[in-house]
């Protein structure tokens, strides 16, 4: 196992994973609007996770509060998350492409990237796909480069259940009128810097001075960006298993806190659930973060590194609590805290391009 380059690159992205396996459930859903989220009520605190194409017809979208979505989808079912069950259908999913004999790359519960040995990846991309189908009935999309940065992109443009190539040879035709945020890993705030600049397209992000954009970001994001306007990119796919760097819980209230004690509380329990987690990697915290969300919507993220890595319980309490004293602000409301905890990894390697996102939907 380990990274190795190839001619091409496939992106696999299932289409509307959450929803779809929910919908394998339950039959009687499809094509219905369905909307999947925190305990599965529209009048609790909670997000949407994903949402079936007829729901984002609607407007409905991941990370929209679930009382808008049931405003704009008031016919929508509304279901509740279960993560080990999307999980064990990903697990099959991956499998299938593994029995075809390619080297794959997890990054999340939904998608992944595919080795190409081959002079017709299309032809690769509709065996993935009929594998998938047959195994998991799941249907999914796949985005055929000459590297991860492009094949990730093409996916957009064969949803859903598509397939879609894009390469060097029709980068500029394809995406260089098209604004930066269309740019995988270029957000609304990246998009607002950009602009500032006069930097709105693709192509003029291709075309920007690496001065500039190295004042602007930094060394190491100013040059990606710059990369990213070319579609340049890595070509390897690293099948070597996913290592987390981290622990998080969150926990949204349905009634604010209102007390310090209260909150004080409510971090310890969630620290304890991080370390119930990080006992189970085996390796020591190295840092803590808390985040906190005053009402109604004002949300504040910190972090600290612990003096010393440690495996023991105490100096993790007592690092995130100090940090909860430093930036709590008495006498506000607290809708949501957050407690992750950092650990020491197996090696120092670190790509951006390779950080996975497990479980992202």
């Amino acid at each position: 196992m380990g990274g190795r380059t190839f001619p091409f690159v496939l992106h696999v992205d299932l289409d509307q994973f959450i929803a779809a396996v929910e919908v394998l459930r339950r039959p009687e859903l499809a094509g219905r609007e369905v909307v999947v989220g925190g305990r599965g009520d529209p009048t609790e605190r909670a997000v949407v996770s994903t949402a079936s194409y007829p729901a984002r017809e609607r407007g409905v979208r991941s990370g929209m509060p679930l009382r808008v979505a049931a405003r704009k989808a008031p016919d929508a079912v509304f279901l509740p998350v279960d993560g080990p069950h999307y999980l064990a259908a990903s697990e099959e999913v991956f499998a299938a492409i593994r029995d075809l004999g390619l080297v794959v790359e997890v990054l999340g519960w939904d998608e992944g990237f595919v080795g190409a040995e081959t002079d017709d990846p299309e032809s690769l991309a509709h065996a993935i796909q009929g594998a998938v189908l047959e195994r998991t009935r799941l249907h999914c999309s796949v985005g055929v480069g000459d590297n991860r940065v492009r094949a990730k992109i093409a996916t957009d443009f064969g949803k859903p259940q598509g397939v879609y190539r894009l390469t060097a040879a029709n980068w500029r035709e394809v995406m260089g009128a098209r604004p930066t945020a269309a740019l995988w890993g270029v957000g609304s705030r990246v998009s607002a810097r950009l602009e500032k600049h006069g930097i709105r397209t693709v192509d003029e992000l291709a075309a920007a001075d690496p001065a500039l954009l190295l004042t602007e970001f930094g060394p190491r994001m100013g040059a990606w960006y710059g990369s990213l306007g070319r579609g340049e990119g890595s070509a390897e796919v690293d099948d070597t298993p996913w290592v987390a760097r981290g622990h998080s819980r969150e926990t949204t209230y349905q009634q604010n806190l209102a007390g310090a004690d209260e909150v004080r509380d409510a971090v310890r329990v969630l620290t304890d659930q991080v370390l119930q987690d990080v006992r189970r990697e085996g390796r020591p915290v190295v840092r803590v973060g808390l985040k906190v969300r005053y009402a109604p919507f004002f949300t504040v993220n910190r972090s600290r590194k612990l003096r010393a890595a440690t495996s023991d319980a105490e100096p993790v309490h007592e690092t995130v609590q100090a940090l909860l004293a430093d930036h709590l602000e008495e006498g506000r409301e607290v809708r949501l805290l957050g407690v992750r905890a950092e650990m020491t990894m197996p090696d120092d390697g670190d790509d951006i391009e390779r950080t996975p996102v497990r479980g992202r939907v």
